[in-house]
C-alpha cells in the first residue's frame, strides 16, 4: 500500500467568501444602506417577527427584504402585502446564502431606494452562521418551544449574533423554558450579544428591537458620512 498523501491547508477555505463579504459592506456603506442578516430555526416565527418589524418602522425607514428559501415564495408575498419592498430568493437546495448570493439578491431587490433591508436567511442554525454574508451586523430568533440549550447546542450560531430575539414568550408557561438560564447561556457564548425577549404575535418587545435597529442603521449611516 502506498503512503497516505497529506495536503496541509494554511488557507481557510472561507477566505474567498470573507472577502467578497468585506467588499459587500463596502459597497452598502457607500451607498448608505444597512444590511441585517436574521437567521433562525424553522417556525421560530422569523416572517411574523418581520412583518411586525415592518410596522414598527415603515415611517422611519425605507425598508427591503430578502427571503430566501430552498423553495416557494410564500414569505415574500406575506412580506409584500405590508408595503415593504421584497424579493424571493431561492438557493437552489443550498442550506444557506453566502457573500456571492447576497450580492446578486441585493442587485435583484434593487436598493437605490431602500435604507435598512433584512436578508431573512435560510432556516436552520448550523450553515449559515458559517457563511458571512456580508451584513452589517447579525441576528437571530430562538423561540421558547425549542428549549434554552440550543446555545449550549449551537455555539457558532450564537457567538457570531449581535442580537438575540427570544420570541413566543407568551407560551412560556407551557414549556419547560428557563428564561434567566437562557440569557445566561447565551451570554456564556456571546458576552456582547444584545438579548431582547419579545412576542411576534402580540408585538410584546418589538419596540425595543426596532429602537435597537433604528439606532444601528443611524450609526452605520453616521459611519459612512464621517
Amino acid at each position: 500500500m502506498g503512503n497516505v498523501r497529506i495536503l496541509e491547508v494554511k488557507q481557510s477555505i472561507f477566505e474567498s467568501n470573507d472577502k467578497q463579504a468585506a467588499l459587500l459592506r463596502e459597497e452598502l456603506k457607500k451607498d448608505g444602506v444597512f444590511l441585517l442578516n436574521l437567521m433562525s430555526s424553522p417556525g421560530s416565527g422569523k416572517t411574523t417577527t418581520l412583518t411586525r418589524t415592518i410596522e414598527a418602522l415603515k415611517d422611519d425607514l425605507k425598508i427591503g427584504v430578502m427571503e430566501a428559501d430552498i423553495d416557494s415564495d410564500v414569505d415574500a408575498e406575506t412580506i409584500l402585502k405590508t408595503g415593504a419592498k421584497a424579493i424571493q430568493l431561492h438557493t437552489g437546495g443550498m442550506c444557506h446564502l453566502d457573500a456571492d448570493m447576497t450580492g446578486q439578491g441585493l442587485k435583484g431587490l434593487g436598493t437605490d431606494d431602500v435604507e435598512l433591508v433584512i436578508l431573512e436567511n435560510v432556516g436552520n442554525l448550523v450553515c449559515p452562521a458559517e457563511f458571512d454574508t456580508g451584513a452589517v451586523k447579525n441576528a437571530m430568533i430562538l423561540s421558547v418551544p425549542e428549549g434554552h440549550d440550543k446555545p449550549l447546542k449551537y455555539p457558532l450560531m450564537f457567538s457570531i449574533c449581535d442580537v438575540v430575539l427570544i420570541n413566543k414568550i407568551d407560551v412560556m408557561p407551557y414549556f419547560d423554558f428557563d428564561l434567566e438560564q437562557c440569557k445566561k447561556n447565551i451570554l456564556m457564548r456571546n458576552p456582547n450579544a444584545k438579548i431582547i425577549p419579545i412576542c411576534a404575535k402580540t408585538g410584546e418587545g418589538i419596540e425595543e428591537w426596532a429602537d435597537w435597529l433604528k439606532t444601528e442603521a443611524a450609526a452605520w449611516k453616521e459611519e459612512e458620512h464621517a
